[in-house]
């Protein structure tokens, strides 16, 4: 397929795409850029499109990714932000001083627990606290996924029962 017999198919179909970026993002703004993007990488990966593939379920597909993806990095770029309330936050000067002793003693508290939990529980949950996936761990520690998600697990019921009694 040429590349006007593409763009020629992609302008044709691309109106379809707007309420759909509404319903995703709930922002008309938002939905803007959603669109926009949307329709770039189609064009970057046109040589990705097979003939004769639907094209609307193609260029939906590339929307749904974009958005989840955005989503999953905490991109803010698709939620309503208040900007008052931004200034407000910024200007505001809190007219007391909080007292961390007792949150330090609490922190203080969580790392001796998690410092007493046995090796074959500990190395897979801190390296999960330090944001590994599971897949990634069980490779690091060359365990199964299942053995490396169950020990996660009861590192973390060995460490709500431990840090509760106190």
């Amino acid at each position: 397929m040429s590349s006007t017999e593409f763009n020629n198919l992609l302008l044709g179909n691309a109106d379809f795409l707007r309420p759909y970026a509404v319903t995703l993002t709930k922002d008309s703004e938002s939905a803007k850029d959603l669109y926009q993007e949307t329709l770039f990488r189609a064009l970057s990966n046109r040589d990705k499109y097979l003939a004769g593939t639907n094209i609307r379920a193609w260029l939906y597909t590339i929307m749904r990714n974009i958005f989840i993806n955005n989503y999953r990095r905490g991109n803010r770029q698709f939620r309503l932000l208040d900007s008052a309330v931004g200034d407000y936050l910024l200007s505001h000067q809190p007219s007391a001083i909080g007292n961390f002793a007792e949150s330090e003693l609490r922190v203080k508290d969580v790392q001796m627990a998690v410092y007493n939990l046995p090796i074959i529980f500990k190395q897979p949950f801190l390296l999960y606290f330090e944001g590994y996936k599971y897949y990634e761990i069980a490779a690091i520690l060359n365990e199964p996924l299942g053995t490396v998600k169950s020990r996660i697990h009861f590192a973390r019921k060995m460490l709500k029962t431990r840090i509760t009694r106190h």
